[in-house]
C-alpha cells in the first residue's frame, strides 16, 4: 500500500487537517531513516565522554589543588551553561577562529574534512557536557564506595593504582550505573539539538519535512513516536545491564524449609 491507496482506503483527500496517511508513509519512514545518525552521535559522544569523565572525576577527589580546581571548573561550566549554547559556541565559535588560520599553505576549513562536517561539532559538544555531567556523578559514587573494602584491598599488598582499578572504580560503576542509565537517556534526547547546526538527525529531518510541506503536527508528532521507541528500547538494554552488573542485589532465592530438613 502506498500514500495514494492509504488515502483510497481512508476515504479521505489531502488536506488541512491531521493527515494520517501523510504522517505513516512519508513522515515515518524518512524519520526511520535518520536514526542511525541519532545513534551514531548517541553511542560516539557517550562512549568518549563517560570515557574523559574517568580522569575527570579522580582529579575532581584529589586534594591537590591543581588537580581538583581545573576540574572543577570545567564540571561547573558544563553544568552551569546550557547545552545549546555550548554547541552553538563549538560549532560557529571554531569557525570564526579556525576561519582564517592555514595548513601547508590550505585553509584548516578545507585541509580537514571534520572541520567542514556539523556532525563532528555536534560530537565534540555531547562528549564535553556528557564528560561534565558524568564525571560529577563518578565522583560522587568514588567517594560512596565502602572504606572497608579499600581497607580489604589494603590488606592484600594491593597498590593504591590496583585497588583503584581492581575495586573502586568497578565499585564506583555499579553504585551510579542506575543514574548514569537516565544520563544516557538524556543524551539521547540531546542529540535533538543538533538539528540547530543543520545535522539531519531525526528532529533535524522532522524540521525539514515540516519547513517543505507546512505540516508541524505529523512531523513533530511522528518525531516523538521515534523517539519514545528508542527511549523504550534503550530503557530495556540498561535495565538488564543494571540487573547482570549487581546480581548481588538479587533476593536470595526461597528454599521451603522440608527440603532443608535431613529425614
Amino acid at each position: 500500500m502506498d500514500i495514494a491507496q492509504c488515502y483510497a482506503f481512508l476515504n479521505t483527500e489531502p488536506g488541512p487537517g491531521f493527515d494520517w496517511c501523510f504522517l505513516l508513509w512519508s513522515v515515518m519512514p524518512a524519520l526511520i531513516k535518520a536514526v542511525p545518525i541519532s545513534l551514531f552521535l548517541l553511542v560516539t559522544s557517550g562512549v568518549i565522554g563517560n570515557l574523559l569523565a574517568v580522569p575527570i572525576a579522580v582529579a575532581r577527589v584529589s586534594r591537590n589543588p591543581l588537580l581538583w580546581m581545573p576540574s572543577y571548573a570545567f564540571i561547573l561550566v558544563m553544568r552551569g551553561t546550557p547545552l545549546l549554547v555550548q554547541i552553538y559556541l563549538i560549532y560557529y565559535g571554531l569557525g570564526q577562529v579556525l576561519g582564517g588560520m592555514t595548513w601547508d599553505g590550505t585553509p584548516m576549513m578545507r585541509a580537514f574534512p571534520f572541520l567542514r562536517d556539523a556532525i563532528y561539532y555536534a560530537i565534540f559538544a555531547l562528549t564535553l557536557n556528557t564528560a561534565g555531567y558524568t564525571g560529577e556523578i563518578l565522583r560522587g559514587a568514588i567517594l560512596a564506595v565502602p572504606h572497608g573494602e579499600i581497607e580489604a584491598g589494603r590488606a592484600f599488598g594491593m597498590s593504591k593504582w590496583l585497588i583503584f582499578r581492581r575495586i573502586t572504580l568497578p565499585r564506583a560503576i555499579r553504585i551510579c550505573l542506575p543514574t548514569m542509565s537516565t544520563e544516557t537517556i538524556l543524551l539521547l534526547k540531546a542529540t535533538a539539538l543538533a538539528s540547530t547546526i543543520t545535522v539531519y538527525e531525526v528532529l533535524g529531518t522532522a524540521q525539514f519535512i515540516r519547513q517543505q510541506s507546512f505540516r508541524t503536527y505529523e512531523t513533530l508528532i511522528g518525531a516523538g513516536i521515534v523517539y519514545i521507541v528508542l527511549v523504550f528500547i534503550l530503557t530495556r538494554i540498561l535495565n538488564w545491564l543494571e540487573r547482570y552488573l549487581n546480581k548481588d542485589r538479587e533476593s536470595p532465592v526461597a528454599i521451603p524449609l522440608a527440603q532443608t530438613v535431613k529425614p
